[in-house]
């Protein structure tokens, strides 16, 4: 294995085609682009955007790694990191996987380091349960999702970093889920299955330019964190697979989710800050959180869920220019007693939504607890929701709003929707119960617990104007000559 220090080039855009093979190493260039792509000027050279470039650089195959489907090479990628760590004060490391199927378990990475896949790359999660390491319960969960005990170590994991980037040109982490899906169903594990990607109590993350398949469950989960970039993401599953949802942000701070594709068997994105009386005790909640330009598919299940597990609270969650389509619901507030939390400040605008059971959906009854141990006073504190600028067709009831009795959801503000309904939708177009709001310009007319406030008030439900500090962020870009070895 050769690391090289990084040298400036400069580069001729042209088109022709490149072959990704070994990494050794050339250095950042400035320039301001979003788009990732292989530079065809220069042969065997790559340019990419992210939040830091890399002094040093190595191959998995440097390590020992075999990208033939079948060997393990979970030793290669741990060997490679603990190795390329030494880096992480010295302009820290990349690790680049050239095309291949490289099967794997679990692996950690490292602080001030980036993984990246060539656009031929597979990673193929093992499954063999031994390469993938128990843990103990999230703290704010008080036990697992799939079973009282701890959880399996997600298969790119990493715990108290700083400046993580997992990109690529599109490469594929293939979780081979089914057979995680079946052990589930059966009741077989002794533990929630693994994650596809999971940081913990780390900061300055990105995850880009991925394809991500077939997750065990949950495909991004980002807990206890902040500074979070998750971009470019396409993500499938079939749409009956357990709890496989998107991207769930889980107790973070300044998270920014944009122009990502997914299928999903769960909500497209999950929203969460622990369980009931664990989630309370933890007392760490999600909020300054971005989702641009998302498109969801997902027939039983939320485009957007916030919660059920909110009970550290959630609050100045801002979505804009999304798209469902043939997905359950669009925006869901899920909670119930013994959650205690809060969700509030939630600013959503510009939806186009295609085949949708619901557009509006509040469930204040959602059952699901930990154990017997939640304080059923415990209530969640539901307020500041606005909704506009939004248009669905198809749709089989317009919304169902359930707050809790003794507890109503306060603060709703729904304007400027414009909801075409389904040949059978169903005759009630509303249902409303514990719930205060208002509303301007809603076709079909709403229920009386949210009174049209008439045309003038068509503007009033809030979007902020003031950026989060989320979006200051500034992506470097990343060149690097390839070579031979």
């Amino acid at each position: 294995m050769e690391l090289v220090s990084v040298i400036p080039i400069k580069i001729q855009m042209t088109k022709i085609a490149i072959l990704l093979v070994l990494v050794a190493i050339l250095s950042p260039r400035g320039a301001e682009s979003r788009k990732q792509r292989v530079l065809n000027s220069v042969p065997n050279s790559l340019e990419y955007t992210a939040i830091s470039c890399r002094a040093h650089t190595a191959s998995i195959t440097d390590f020992g790694g075999v990208g033939d489907g079948k060997t393990s090479n979970t030793k290669a990628f741990q060997d490679a990191v603990n190795k390329l760590s030494q880096y992480k004060s010295d302009g820290g490391a990349q690790l680049y996987v050239p095309a291949g199927k490289w099967l794997t378990g679990s692996f950690s990475l490292t602080s001030h380091f980036t993984l990246y896949l060539h656009k031929d790359a597979v990673l193929l999660a093992s499954q063999d349960i031994n390469e993938f390491p128990a843990l103990k319960p999230l703290p704010s969960y008080g036990r697992g999702r799939d079973a009282a005990g701890g959880r399996y170590t997600s298969l790119i994991f990493g715990t108290n970093l700083t400046d993580v980037v997992v990109t690529g040109d599109n490469g594929t982490i293939d979780g081979q889920g089914a057979f995680w899906w079946q052990q589930f169903h059966r009741g077989k594990l002794k533990y929630t299955r693994p994650y596809l990607i999971e940081f913990m109590y780390s900061n300055d993350i990105q995850i880009s330019n991925l394809t991500l398949l077939n997750s065990p469950t949950w495909n991004v989960h980002p807990v206890y964190s902040s500074n979070i970039l998750v971009q470019g993401l396409t993500i499938i599953a079939p749409v009956t697979s357990p709890n496989t949802d998107g991207i769930n942000p889980d107790s973070c701070t300044n998270v920014r989710i944009e122009d990502c594709y997914i299928v999903s068997g769960d909500d497209c994105v999950a929203v969460k800050s622990g369980w009931d009386e664990y989630g309370i005790s933890f007392g760490m909640p999600t909020k300054q959180l971005v989702i641009r330009r998302l498109t969801c598919i997902s027939p039983y299940s939320a485009t957007i869920a916030l919660g059920s597990e909110m009970s550290g609270g959630i609050e100045d969650v801002r979505a804009e220019d999304i798209t469902a389509i043939n997905t359950e619901s669009g925006i869901r507030i899920k909670t119930a007693r013994g959650r205690g939390g809060y969700v509030k400040d939630i600013y959503v605008k510009g939806m186009k939504m295609h085949t949708m059971k619901w557009v509006f959906l509040m469930s204040g009854n959602y059952k699901a607890h930990p154990d017997n141990h939640y304080d059923p006073n415990a209530l969640p504190v539901i307020e500041g929701i606005n909704y506009r600028d939004i248009v669905a067709d198809n749709v089989n009831v317009a919304g169902r709003l359930e707050g809790i009795d003794g507890d109503p959801f306060k603060g709703i503000c729904i304007s400027n929707v414009t909801i075409g309904m389904a040949a059978k939708s169903k005759k009630v177009k509303w249902t409303c119960s514990d719930i205060e709001g208002i509303t301007s310009g809603v076709s079909p007319p709403p229920c009386d617990l949210l009174p049209d406030q008439g045309p003038e008030k068509i503007k009033a439900c809030d979007f902020p104007t003031q950026s989060l500090p989320i979006d200051t962020v500034e992506l470097k870009t990343c060149t690097y000559r390839l070579h031979y070895m």
